[in-house]
């Protein structure tokens, strides 16, 4: 059977670096099940001149569309095909439309690691009825300074998001601004008010852009729009059925809220994520999915899946992607589908 070899990528973050090996064997497994034309097995963790790589088997050789498609893993630096003891690199071709310091440009405290932001997303599109490499459109109702939405970004999707904390919004806005200056990316950009009976109940960044002036002038561009407002307001905002992909980083009890229905800012993430669920639901399309990372030690999968299919969303049995972060983060991944 043909035999192939990812080499991962280092990471900047230690922690998430030793959690990277088992990660990429869940990912890949999951990119198996859903999207590869080949059958893939025998994964496993193997150390070649040294280095740490994920091996796997295949029923035929990759094609070019599984290779393109592998280009993507959210931690792959490189794959090889294995003939003995030697490597054969193949040539990888990540769906990346812009500069990836997009991505890595930011620094800031709680940003979430842009290689799992990636698997997020990754193992969220794979349970949609959509490919990939398709334009698609992304919401993250709760999307800080924007890290899920600059991963959207670099597919070619739309992004859009909302959050409650009007300095994130700044931050996010005047990063994007500036990035897209300093590309020399032919673009719109706006700040606007929404208001509702007269009443300010937010303000929404509108960008559209493309890489160069024909595409621009010829309609081939990407959309962001992003609110500052309450997530459980998405529907004051954006429409029913809107959205190919919700994908999610949920506070971790820490940094994030909803000041919806009390006053003061709620930072119990379940009880947020309880109250959300439905609104975000009704955002997505059918045949869509959405993926929620959080800490487990805020709420159980058992207690997160019933808050999914209680909203009409089918829960999908992926394989495990928990790894822990700190002493008071143990994060997951759960994903689930809107039945079409």
């Amino acid at each position: 059977m043909p035999r192939y070899a990812l080499l991962i990528l280092p990471a900047f973050n230690r922690v998430y670096g030793e959690a990277s090996i088992r990660l990429t064997r869940s990912e890949l497994e999951v990119f198996g099940r859903r999207a590869l034309r080949a059958e893939v097995a025998e994964v496993a963790e193997e150390v070649v001149g040294g280095v740490p790589y994920v091996c796997f088997e295949t029923a035929t050789p990759l094609d070019e569309h599984d290779v393109a498609l592998l280009s993507n893993l959210s931690s792959v630096y490189a794959l090889f095909g294995v003939e003995g003891e030697l490597l054969r690199p193949l040539s990888v071709a990540p769906l990346d439309k812009l500069s990836s310091d997009l991505l890595t440009i930011q620094k800031y405290a709680g940003k979430t690691n842009e290689h799992f932001t990636k698997l997020l997303l990754n193992v969220t599109v794979l349970a949609t009825d959509f490919p990939l490499g398709g334009h698609l459109s992304l919401f993250d109702p709760m999307c800080g300074r924007g890290t899920t939405l600059n991963q959207a970004l670099m597919y070619g999707y739309d992004a859009y998001g909302m959050d409650v904390d009007g300095k994130d919004f700044e931050a996010y806005s005047g990063f994007l601004k500036k990035w897209l200056r300093d590309r020399r990316l032919k673009h719109t950009a706006e700040t606007v008010p929404v208001r509702r009976d007269r009443a300010l109940i937010g303000r929404r960044l509108n960008v559209t852009f493309a890489a160069t002036k024909e595409a621009f002038k010829g309609g081939d561009t990407q959309q962001v729009g992003v609110v500052s407002a309450d997530t459980l307001r998405g529907r004051d905002f954006f429409r029913p059925r809107s959205f190919d992909v919700i994908a999610t980083d949920a506070p971790y009890g820490v940094q994030h809220g909803s000041r919806s229905g009390g006053g003061g800012l709620s930072r119990s993430p379940l009880e947020l994520i309880r109250r959300a669920v439905p609104v975000w639901a009704e955002l997505l399309k059918p045949g869509g999915a959405m993926g929620i990372s959080w800490n487990t030690y805020g709420g159980s999968r058992d207690d997160l899946a019933g808050i999914l299919e209680g909203s009409g969303l089918e829960v999908q049995k992926f394989p495990d992607f928990e790894h822990w972060v700190d002493q008071a983060i143990v994060r997951d991944i759960m994903v689930a589908r809107k039945p079409a």
